[in-house]
């Protein structure tokens, strides 16, 4: 009697260990399953701080009021070519940069309004061409634009002086002439921001137009915020 309860307990404590090893994996694996949650939970954070990051250095740039921009018309303009509240179209001649950035890229496309065109004999005497310039396509999206005025006047019936005004202010430089009907004019340059630049006018018959890809300079009234 007393053999058999010494080989139970014998069995007995034999058997403690072997359930000890067995129950040890289970608990790894567990641990093991937590620290790969854990890793992948950290790995999507740094994913999201990289991509917030990214996000907050994208900075809009801003082009002050006062900025010239250049553009290049896409077809002729004329006081007698053309009709108020016709639409015309063009480029950017040239990049407009804000320090070293590209804020408004060279080729963009743009588009504008004749606010008036009256052909000789209709205003005075005199032929008038007024332009502006209302958007820029930016990132495939028409940015608003807010631009001085650019007027072309020229006087006829004798008068040997013409007038081109751009944004109020007119300049004494000479850039043209006109000839027709045997009375002479000259043209002066002017403004919208640029004087005897971006807007020459050629004539014929006292009547203005603008060539196709003809260079014409507006003036921003207002600042423009462009997203890099």
């Amino acid at each position: 009697m007393r053999a058999r309860s010494t080989l139970f307990t014998l069995c007995l404590c034999l058997a403690l260990p072997v359930i000890g090893c067995t129950s040890k994996p289970s608990s790894n694996s567990t641990t093991s399953a937590v620290d790969t949650g854990n890793s992948t939970t950290t790995s999507g954070n740094t994913g999201t701080t990289a991509q917030d990051s990214s996000q907050a250095t994208k900075v809009p740039i801003v082009v002050p009021a006062g900025t010239t921009v250049t553009v290049r018309l896409s077809s002729a303009l004329g006081s007698r070519l053309s009709q108020p509240g016709q639409t015309f179209h063009g480029s950017v001649a040239k990049d407009v940069l804000i320090g070293d950035a590209v804020a408004i890229p060279q080729g963009a496309p743009v588009r504008g309004t004749i606010t008036d065109a009256k052909p000789l004999g209709k205003f005075a005497g005199g032929a008038v061409l007024q332009v502006r310039l209302d958007s820029i396509n930016l990132n495939s999206t028409n940015l608003p634009v807010h631009v001085a005025l650019r007027t072309f006047s020229v006087k006829g019936k004798g008068k040997r002086t013409g007038v081109m005004a751009g944004g109020g202010a007119v300049f004494g430089g000479i850039i043209g002439a006109i000839a027709g009907r045997g009375k002479g004019a000259a043209v002066g340059a002017a403004a919208g921001g640029a004087a005897g630049a971006g807007g020459s006018a050629i004539t014929g018959n006292n009547d203005i137009v603008l060539a196709a890809e003809s260079a014409l300079s507006f003036q921003l009234s207002q600042p423009i915020s462009v997203s890099p």
